[in-house]
């Protein structure tokens, strides 16, 4: 970072600081994961330096021809990867990308039918009131039920009630495998479109460990860091079914993204997410898949022995949901000893959760990023005992802290 120490050292200060900061603790928080050299080279190109409103083909701005290029290939690469007809990149991040699918299928007051909050459900997913989803839309929660699992006879009597325009498969704090096949089955029994929301599980559905919500579901968006180890970006995927019910969704969906919502597509970050997807081609990203997987197992698995209380009792994917209540603790203290320790969680609400969402009664925690630094199960055995040290005993945070800096020296991020 010669030139920006010289420009401005302050902020290279904070970067290097950052940088430090990533490299010297357990990043744990599920919806966090390292972007690989190339990625953000990519990110930091002169790409970003390009004005590129409209589509390949047809821009608004003369000079496009290497940016048409790059677009086109991330969306070629998109719809080999998952397997569908059309695709768009341009989406700034995954709220922005969840409106565009409502703004092009939907009128105002529609009804969407999403997992609530504290189920472990997105803002986006039609969470009343305080939300651009919620506020212009009717908002209809479905809940787990009190083992943490979906029960999918309840949420399809609920559709038939409710009769919403559109269903939201898709969660950030749900430890189990969607059933995006009995979702399919609901939505097209009470006339609804389906949006399968993949944006945590994209890494494992590419790595064949989670199952597709393509043949299922009519629209498909997914961020692109996560468990795609790209940039933080999104990307709208029509599918077969979602044309064979609309021909036009594509073209509807487009215009949503532009000029709809977005103007200029920021073509740094389609070019990023052009390298991860081409990183999650082929052998090395699937092994990377399952080992995410069985290293949220054996992590769950250890917490279990220590008499920590899981939400569902365990993890099938990337995460785990921890209530708290019988250490006698709330997420929001449990998540800042922790991070004193060098274990970087965050505080999140627990099914039905009787606290406040700003110091809720669980802990998020996952697995993504441990992984791409190369740790195994060993390692989430021994993290797992860090874990209930600094819980059970916040006087251990120091000997914890130590632990953590020689484990990340063994585990280098780049």
């Amino acid at each position: 970072m010669e030139g920006l120490t010289i420009v401005d050292p302050k902020i290279a200060k904070l970067i290097g600081r950052e940088k430090r900061r990533q490299e010297s603790t357990l990043m744990m928080i599920p919806s966090e994961n390292y972007a690989s050299p190339a990625v953000l080279e990519a990110l930091g190109s002169v790409v970003q330096n390009k004005y590129a409103e409209g589509y390949s083909g047809k821009r608004y701005y003369q000079g496009n021809q290497n940016i048409d290029e790059i677009e086109t290939l991330a969306i070629e690469r998109a719809k080999k990867l998952f397997a569908v007809p059309h695709v768009n990149v341009q989406p700034y991040s995954g709220s922005p990308a969840n409106s565009a699918v409502y703004f092009a299928l939907l009128r105002p007051k529609d009804k969407i039918m999403g997992l609530a909050l504290d189920s472990g459900g997105h803002l986006t997913h039609g969470y009343p009131k305080i939300t651009f989803s919620g506020r212009y839309f009717q908002g209809v929660q479905y809940e787990v039920g009190e083992d943490g699992f979906l029960d999918y006879k309840k949420i399809e009597k609920q559709a038939i009630a409710q009769k919403p325009r559109i269903i939201v498969a898709g969660t950030t704090a749900y430890p189990r495998i969607l059933d995006f096949k009995r979702f399919g089955q609901i939505a097209d029994k009470v006339g609804a479109y389906l949006l399968a929301d993949i944006s945590h599980i994209v890494g494992l559905i590419i790595a064949g460990v989670h199952p597709s919500p393509v043949p299922y579901a009519d629209v498909v968006m997914t961020t692109t860091h996560k468990t795609l180890q790209g940039p933080r970006g999104a990307m709208i995927m029509v599918t077969r079914k979602g044309l064979a019910k609309d021909s036009q969704m594509g073209k509807k969906i487009d215009r949503a993204v532009f000029p709809g919502l977005q103007g200029g597509p920021h073509e740094n970050t389609i070019a990023a997410i052009a390298v991860a997807l081409q990183q999650a081609q082929g052998r090395p990203f699937k092994k990377y898949g399952e080992q995410v997987a069985k290293n949220a197992q054996v992590l769950a698995r250890e917490l279990l022995k220590m008499d920590f209380s899981l939400v569902s009792g365990g993890t099938d994917n990337h995460l785990i949901l921890i209530d708290l209540r019988n250490k006698k603790i709330d997420g929001k203290t449990a998540a800042v000893n922790l991070e004193k320790a060098g274990i970087v969680v965050n505080a999140n609400a627990i099914p039905h959760d009787p606290n406040s969402p700003y110091r809720p009664s669980g802990i998020r925690l996952g697995t993504p990023a441990l992984t791409t630094r190369g740790m195994g199960e060993k390692e989430m055995i021994q993290i797992a005992h860090w874990i209930s040290m600094v819980i059970e005993n916040p006087k251990e945070i120091k000997i914890v802290r130590n632990m953590v800096g020689k484990i990340t020296k063994q585990f280098p991020v780049y």
